[in-house]
């Protein structure tokens, strides 16, 4: 969300404070509705045995584990930049990797419960074979480790080539601060084109598989594979959404250089919408479209409120 802190600075000195309170407004609010729904529905999930043992169950609460942190996150960086609260580099440092770690998580989960429905769907006599709880748990470490690479790499970097008072250095959090090398941004840019092909490359596959298998299907499998090529089609839109996320600096950039009011417009329409919004189509992906799920969560909600209505 934030360039650099010169940028960041004149923004808030051009933004009208009307408009600057209405906004945060509108951040607040979206993004702990969805904090408190993406709670509700890990609650379901650590409260049924049933989901806790099943493969895409396990991926859709490590997704929204992943994206609740990063809800928090981005939300505290929203708060010290309205409050003009400056922070040194070397705490910001380890803000910025925590941010790039789950930022980076969600379209790879994502991927991973797009291999999942694909394997279910098309090879459904090994399913309970390939996907097992530990092969889970196991990719999800994997994950993890591939998501820490980058920011970890930038981190080691710039230890070596940073001057020692450069951490002790008041700034806004953002993740130009652990770039300083031009090499680095054409590099990074690089990585995010190469992630988004791999991705889209193993999307179209799936969907295309289980189209095939569609069309070969009859009666309830037909019904079960149309339901699993709609799942797919929303975890695509919501993976462009992620991977679009990538390329609004570089838009915001070009828009910087002609007109500072229209960058700032833009910037905050591409935060709310592929920032934001991108990681409220978990919870509806899953949670609201799958019945079994739906009806649990609707089950658990109204039991904790019903046991908290007797004791108060």
């Amino acid at each position: 969300m934030i360039q650099n802190s010169s940028t960041e600075e004149l923004g808030l000195m051009t933004l009208n404070p009307t408009e600057a309170s209405v906004r945060l407004a509108t951040v607040q609010i979206s993004v702990w509705s969805f904090l408190y729904i993406n709670s509700l529905m890990l609650f379901t999930f650590f409260s049924k045995q049933a989901f806790r043992g099943d493969t895409r169950y396990i991926l859709f609460a490590h997704t929204l584990l992943s994206d609740s942190v990063f809800l928090l996150l981005t939300d505290l960086v929203v708060l010290l930049t309205y409050f003009y609260v400056l922070l040194p580099v070397g705490f910001c440092i380890l803000l910025c990797i925590a941010m790039e770690i789950v930022t980076n998580t969600t379209p790879l989960t994502i991927t991973a419960m797009c291999l999942e429905r694909y394997v279910a769907i098309c090879m459904p006599l090994r399913h309970a074979e390939i996907s097992t709880t530990g092969r889970t748990i196991a990719a999800i470490v994997i994950i993890s480790a591939l998501c820490s690479i980058n920011p970890f790499m930038d981190a080691f970097i710039l230890i070596a080539m940073a001057p020692p008072d450069y951490f002790s250095k008041l700034t806004f959090c953002h993740y130009e601060i652990m770039i300083l090398l031009k090499w680095q941004r054409f590099l990074r840019a690089i990585l995010n084109q190469v992630v988004f092909g791999i991705i889209a490359i193993i999307i179209i596959f799936c969907y295309a598989k289980i189209m095939l298998a569609a069309k070969a299907a009859s009666g309830e499998n037909k019904q079960s594979m149309s339901k699993g090529r709609r799942t797919l089609l929303l975890h695509a839109l919501q993976l462009v959404l992620c991977m679009f996320e990538m390329w609004c600096p570089y838009i915001e950039e070009m828009v910087l250089e002609n007109n500072l009011q229209i960058y700032l417009t833009i910037r905050f329409f591409n935060f709310m919408a592929f920032t934001i919004i991108s990681r409220a189509l978990s919870p509806l992906i899953y949670g609201l479209r799958d019945q079994k799920f739906f009806l649990a969560m609707i089950y658990y909600t109204s039991c904790k409120m019903n046991h908290i209505s007797a004791e108060m």
